[in-house]
């Protein structure tokens, strides 16, 4: 009896993978899978830990083009445990939807709250008590192109009325994408947070071109690399205390070298503006001494991921460093970032489990803790808005001198509901006060600002084309001027054809 249970479950799942095979036939327009869908990621994450698509999984936008290549091959989801065969499913599916050549798609949602979340993880939801924006899209045979309007309520931050965020065309050329308008990116391995560049602030006006094609180096000297991903862009940035034609750029390359472990580097450079020498070969000074100074504003990050099967349970273990300084160890000014990521089953489920600890206090060389240089990260006295749009840092959602640490339990349960519960305990500006210290420029909030939230998160389809996420949080604190305990509701109805 066992041995014909066996049996019928390896015929379902090749004659799943056949299915799927059948499926993903179609043209590619739209290159990636963008940044917000916890569940998404999720999944892509089951498939590199499964062996079915390569370790590339920090990057987004991420290419669908690996993904769908690899769910093609006639042996790919064979004797695959039930959980991978619907991750691929729900992949492929996404992936037919966005890609069918010469086809529109509309999209629309409403968001509501009394208090924006203050921690912006990969799933982050509004920024203002009241947004709303409708997306309409167009794939052609290499060209995609996404129009975005909408509408906010203002803050501190943001008083900016229109939503344009979204929208940008992008051209498949050679194995890669040239694109233009407003793209939204996550550099680095962490769910909760990203050190340099993440969606915390919105979408930089911007210029780029990503590779989506992951094949290896054919040189016998690179080749070692294992499949590879690269992207460069060129952005304008806005803040208050910035000239204009401040220009940023970013550079991100990362690579798997052997199963289960990705390594990504990254470099992002403040430049130009006015009152500053605007010179693209600025760009290769990485001399950042006293005596001879950078013309630009410089960052630098190193990402490393490793997975690994324990027993049933799959495990991913992450680190992500930025260094302000010129030197990656010595007088580095290093922020970090670290997490543990299991995907424990339950059933035919998973459960993620995420411990996450993020610290912008910089250490003055890359391991120095109890040495510091406080006010490095995002700050800089050539440019006093620093790395940041509209006043929010392009990375850390609490921006510099602060620190985060969260547990977060993300479960599909029945119905293709995703319950997700979160603790954050997060120190806002945490050296205000402190005996000698001198804080730099923390744009949340000048005083120092201990809280706890707590968060509990539902989404679910209604419908063919309606989604509803509904989430409640409770924080013990609040940012200055308010003080005091607030708990908060936030409503996002979403549509889509």
């Amino acid at each position: 009896m066992a041995l014909r249970q066996s049996s019928a479950r390896a015929l379902l799942r090749s004659v799943t993978a056949a299915v799927l095979i059948l499926g993903v036939g179609v043209a590619r327009a739209a290159p990636w899978a963008e940044v917000g869908d916890d569940q998404l990621r999720s999944d892509v994450e089951t498939l590199a830990m499964a062996g079915i698509i390569d370790d590339l999984t920090t990057h987004w936008p991420l290419p669908w083009t690996r993904i769908l290549d690899r769910i093609t091959l006639s042996d790919a989801l064979v004797n695959q445990p039930a959980a991978v065969v619907a991750a691929a499913e729900r992949l492929r599916a996404r992936a037919a939807a966005e890609m069918t050549e010469d086809t529109n798609a509309f999209s629309a949602y409403i968001d509501g709250t009394n208090a924006p979340e203050i921690v912006r993880g990969f799933d982050a939801l509004g920024r203002q008590n009241f947004q709303t924006q409708g997306t309409l899209s167009w794939n052609g045979a290499s060209t995609f192109i996404q129009l975005s309007a909408g509408v906010q309520s203002h803050n501190a931050l943001d008083s900016q009325t229109l939503l344009v965020d979204g929208t940008y065309i992008a051209k498949q050329v050679f194995g890669t994408a040239l694109y233009a308008g407003y793209l939204t990116h996550w550099w680095g391995p962490g769910w909760i947070s990203a050190l340099s560049l993440s969606n915390n602030a919105r979408p930089i006006p911007q210029i780029g071109i990503s590779r989506l094609d992951t094949t290896p180096f054919k040189s016998r000297w690179l080749s070692w690399l294992g499949p590879w991903q690269a992207e460069f862009f060129v952005g304008v940035l806005r803040s208050d205390l910035l000239s204009g034609n401040t220009f940023i750029d970013g550079l991100h390359f990362n690579f798997n070298p052997a199963p289960g472990l990705e390594i990504g580097l990254e470099r992002m450079d403040e430049s130009c503006g006015h009152g500053h020498p605007c010179n693209p070969l600025n760009y290769f000074n990485f001399n950042n001494s006293v005596s001879h100074p950078s013309k630009t504003n410089d960052q630098g990050d190193i990402d490393l991921k490793y997975t690994h099967r324990l027993g049933g349970v799959e495990l991913s273990a992450y680190l992500q460093l930025m260094n302000e300084d010129s030197n990656p160890v010595l007088h580095s000014a290093t922020s970090h970032l670290a997490g543990l990521t299991a995907w424990v089953p339950v059933g035919q489920t998973r459960v993620r489990i995420t411990a996450e600890v993020t610290d912008t206090i910089a250490t003055t060389d890359i391991f120095s803790f109890g040495n510091y240089i406080y006010g490095s990260p995002y700050n800089d006295y050539k440019y006093l808005g620093g790395m940041r749009f509209r006043d929010r840092a392009l990375g850390f959602s609490l921006d510099d001198d602060s620190k985060l640490e969260t547990l977060q339990l993300s479960w599909l349960g029945p119905q293709q509901m995703t319950w997700t519960l979160t603790y954050h305990h997060a120190n806002i500006n945490a050296v205000v006060g402190d005996p000698g210290v001198n804080p730099g420029l923390n744009f949340l909030s000048a005083t120092r600002v201990p809280m706890d939230i707590g968060q509990a998160r539902v989404s679910f389809p209604l419908g063919a084309h309606f989604t509803v996420e509904v989430e409640a949080r409770y924080s013990s604190n609040q940012l200055p001027p308010a003080h005091g305990s607030q708990g908060a509701g936030e409503v996002r109805l979403g549509y889509s054809l």
